[in-house]
């Protein structure tokens, strides 16, 4: 239903008698206090549509460190010390790697050079590097197989050896380029489109029609390596899952749809023996037709460890069953407050939140080298809410983050309450 703007009030639409005419300013009171409220939430709407579309995706708020320093409102926790940076002097360039092949050229001086002078005694040398680079090449294998005349117990028959020129039937690319194509596409990013180009530059033809061929053919060669795959990297001690948006076409359908591609990445280290082992990570994308809950649920139906998600509800019956460890992400959580924080004028509790967020940084920084034990006793003793702020600033901060409202009150108005008082 439509909602029609109210009529304008008049003074003859004024009640004549007293009590009649408070409740009549009291109502007016109250949806102006409204409107106030719905205006500001539509604001911070078009603001953070504004940024999406024309602003930076950096989450660093422009001049961050003054708004740090500034004064808080209510409740305004007191000063948090400066998070420590160690000193450190700048390195120089990193030298090229041993294992390069090295190409020597000699510089001498020239017969003129030399004859200026009387005598020439070598006394050593300078030696400096430069890194070359030689463009890949495409080289033509000639598959040669010998065929034979073949004879035994009178009757003959031709023989010839056999030969794998190409991991698929009937075609002309090696396995080395069949490997290329697919590192292009889904290491490099480079669009079938432009491989094209680049083979065309070397006077070889290869259509992206062709190129997506290989790419789905090598696929199926390499299914058979998914079980193993898949099977090492749920026996990881976390788990890490997120998905994309893919467009989808289907044949019939004039126009695509929306499907998923659910990421799976598996690593950590595991404790054998009193010694941390490094478990080798492992990546999987399953594609899907929809972001239902079942997909992971499926897919992580035997995984026993953490796993680190989004706060998708989809996630919640992955850890009903108690095999699997919820783990929060701190740059989600970040972002929440970098949102507020950019909008106000003056700092507030979401700076401040900000700040304490850089403080567990820095020390997660510190320790990321370190065994898993180091960082638990780093962050068991650095780390916690009682170390980052006294106990009394702490709940005065949850409490302004989790104010009640009515139940009447929408769950937007609510939300943009505890948005200002951040």
């Amino acid at each position: 239903m439509e909602h029609m703007p109210p009529n304008a009030v008049t003074v003859a639409d004024l009640p004549v008698e007293p009590d009649a005419l408070q409740a009549f300013a009291l109502e007016q009171n109250r949806l102006a206090r409204v409107l106030w409220e719905q205006l500001e939430i539509l604001q911070h709407q078009i603001a953070q549509l504004n940024r999406a579309r024309f602003g930076v995706s950096s989450e660093r708020l422009a001049g961050q460190a003054e708004l740090f320093d500034a004064a808080t409102d209510i409740p305004a926790p007191p000063a948090v010390d400066a998070v420590p940076v160690e000193s450190h002097t700048r390195k120089g360039r990193p030298a090229l790697p041993k294992d390069l092949p090295r190409t020597r050229i000699e510089y001498d001086l020239s017969d003129e050079q030399k004859m200026a002078f009387d005598t020439l005694e070598r006394i050593g040398e300078e030696r400096s590097e430069t890194l070359h680079y030689e463009p890949s090449k495409l080289t033509v294998i000639e598959h040669i197989r010998f065929k034979y005349v073949a004879k035994k117990d009178g009757e003959s028959t031709i023989v010839t050896a056999s030969a794998q020129p190409s991991p698929l039937p009937k075609s002309n690319a090696s396995a080395s380029l069949l490997a290329n194509v697919l590192v292009n596409t889904y290491v490099d990013h480079l669009p079938l489109n432009r491989q094209e180009m680049r083979y065309a530059r070397r006077g070889v033809y290869l259509p992206r029609a062709t190129l997506c061929e290989w790419k789905l053919a090598s696929a199926e060669l390499l299914s058979v390596l998914l079980p193993s795959l898949r099977a090492h990297q749920l026996k990881a001690p976390r788990m890490h899952v997120d998905d994309t948006t893919l467009p989808l076409l289907e044949r019939g359908h004039p126009s695509t749809r929306t499907a998923r591609l659910w990421g799976y990445l598996g690593a950590g280290q595991r404790n054998e023996n009193g010694v941390w082992i490094n478990h080798p990570p492992a990546v999987v994308f399953e594609f899907a037709e929809s972001r239902a809950g079942a997909h992971p649920l499926l897919y992580l139906n035997e995984y026993k460890g953490y796993l680190q998600a989004d706060a998708y509800s989809g996630h919640g019956a992955l850890y009903e069953r108690g095999d699997i460890i919820e783990v929060g992400c701190w740059a989600h959580c970040r972002r929440r407050f970098f949102e507020i924080a950019k909008d106000q004028k003056e700092p507030g509790l979401a700076a401040q939140a900000l700040r304490w967020i850089a403080k567990l940084y820095a020390i997660e920084s510190r320790v990321k080298d370190q065994a898993p034990d180091i960082k638990l006793a780093a962050r068991q003793t650095e780390a916690s809410a009682e170390c980052l702020m006294t106990p009394d600033v702490f709940s005065k901060y949850v409490n302004a983050c989790t104010w009640g409202w009515p139940s009447t009150t929408s769950a937007t108005t609510r939300l943009d309450r505890r948005r200002k008082a951040l």
